[in-house]
């Protein structure tokens, strides 16, 4: 009986000890919220259509940045054109197809923030051929301190005869492409300015005629000078196409002839242009 009785003490100490440890607070009233905010419930439709479109953005900026990394940095241009000179005057008796021929080497620089634009630098050379009739040039200023074109239809003169310039070059394009992500099918925009440094001017006559016309024989003469030829050169330019080939075209804008030593002619060329963009 005594055991029951101390083992009947033992459990109720034990209960009265734990229920010590577990203690309630009461919150004082003025600290519970009267109204929880709860998120707005959305369509299902419309998050499967919210996360599609982040899929295919996410995927087209994907490409075009895939299309930047791969997209070649160097591209050899090559042009060939149709030479003339505006502003002529009666004296400057043009004909036949003048001629030109460039190759440059240009490095390209996309836009980070846009991949349709770009900017390219580059060098290389450039050569023009401007074919006259019954003409002669005094490049070396023999008859006076001028650059004078001279009607020679009258006496001996040659029946193929041009005058041959050639510059180093340094253009600078800003350029548009219109699918950056395949710009081997794409259509292209380029404009810009080139500055030229002037390395070589000269003339060539072949096949010495009579004033009739009859060939007197088959002399080749060539003369060479800078003197009346500015020395630098500035050219906007412009360009568009599509894939490797494009049509551009060039004008001088300063003075191709020296101020004061003949006529204020200023070359143009229009063409077309092999490259990679």
């Amino acid at each position: 009986m005594k055991k029951l009785f101390a083992l009947v003490v033992a459990v109720s100490s034990s209960y009265f000890v734990f229920s010590q440890d577990s203690t309630v607070v009461n919150l004082p009233a003025d600290t519970i919220p009267e109204t929880i905010d709860s998120l707005p419930i959305k369509d299902p439709n419309d998050l499967i259509d919210e996360t599609e479109r982040e899929n295919k953005q996410k995927a087209k900026l994907n490409l075009q940045q895939l299309a930047l990394a791969n997209r070649s940095k160097d591209h050899l241009l090559i042009q060939v054109g149709y030479d003339n000179w505006a502003n002529k005057n009666d004296s400057i008796n043009t004909t036949g197809l003048s001629r030109s021929f460039s190759m440059y080497l240009m490095f390209d620089f996309p836009f980070k923030t846009n991949p349709h634009l770009s900017i390219a630098v580059g060098a290389g050379v450039s050569t023009s051929n401007i074919y006259f009739k019954d003409t002669y040039i005094d490049i070396a200023g023999r008859q006076g301190n001028r650059l004078t074109f001279n009607n020679v239809s009258s006496t001996d003169h040659f029946k193929k005869y041009k005058l041959l310039t050639t510059y180093l070059e340094a253009p600078v394009e800003f350029r548009y492409l219109v699918n950056p992500d395949r710009p081997k099918k794409s259509l292209k925009f380029a404009a810009g300015v080139k500055a030229g440094l002037l390395v070589g001017a000269g003339t060539k006559g072949k096949n010495l005629l009579n004033g009739s016309g009859q060939n007197i024989n088959s002399l080749i003469q060539k003369e060479k000078s800078k003197r009346y030829f500015n020395t630098a050169r500035i050219g906007g330019l412009a360009r568009i196409g599509y894939g490797n080939v494009s049509l551009f075209g060039t004008y001088q804008l300063n003075q191709f002839i020296k101020e004061g030593f003949g006529p204020d002619v200023r070359p143009y060329s229009i063409g077309l242009t092999l490259s990679g963009l």
